[in-house]
């Protein structure tokens, strides 16, 4: 086989795919567009999430994070959904010194489950679960280890705000 069918084959087969996608283009919008959902963009939706507070020091990082990830404008929007959560985490020691017997890494694994709510109406709107996890050393030196672990706490709550921001955006901007 020379060059030249190998490449009209490539060609053919890369117009085969385009004309395959080209009907599909229509079904893709951004997801922070102005696509309308029961009388407002997505991004007016965000913005009308009240976030329940969430007790441990997580939790904290957590709600502070998704208040600005929702409305980092700071402009408050008519409060249209609730938004409740409850976050777990575990602390496993990932290296330890077979000296000491200390550990000298730790992974935080978080956990979020969620619940958006229809102010008006009460009616959940989506439910879902959230992970994330981080990595950090564990220093001799007590407040190093303390500071390394609050760190990675907050590391963990930017992907998690992250993370709810996504979803719950794709969830608004597809009806509810």
């Amino acid at each position: 086989m020379s060059s030249s069918e190998s490449f009209s084959r490539a060609a053919r087969a890369a117009m085969l795919l385009g004309a395959l996608a080209l009907p599909l283009g229509g079904c893709l919008r951004p997801m922070y567009g102005e696509a309308k959902l029961g009388g407002g963009s997505v991004e007016a939706g965000l913005k009308g999430i009240v976030i329940d507070e969430v007790q441990d020091r997580l939790g904290h990082y957590l709600v502070e994070e998704l208040r600005f990830e929702l409305n980092g404008s700071g402009q408050q929007a008519p409060p249209r959904y609730r938004l409740s959560m409850t976050a777990t985490e575990n602390v496993q020691a990932t290296i330890v010194n077979t000296t000491t017997g200390r550990a000298t890494a730790a992974t935080i694994l978080a956990t979020v489950n969620f619940t958006l709510t229809e102010i008006a109406s009460k009616r959940e709107v989506f439910k879902g679960t959230a992970f994330a996890s981080a990595s950090y050393d564990r220093s001799p030196d007590r407040f190093a280890a303390l500071r390394a672990a609050r760190d990675a706490e907050i590391r963990i709550a930017k992907t998690l705000a992250e993370q709810l921001r996504t979803r719950i955006g794709a969830k608004l901007a597809t009806g509810t």
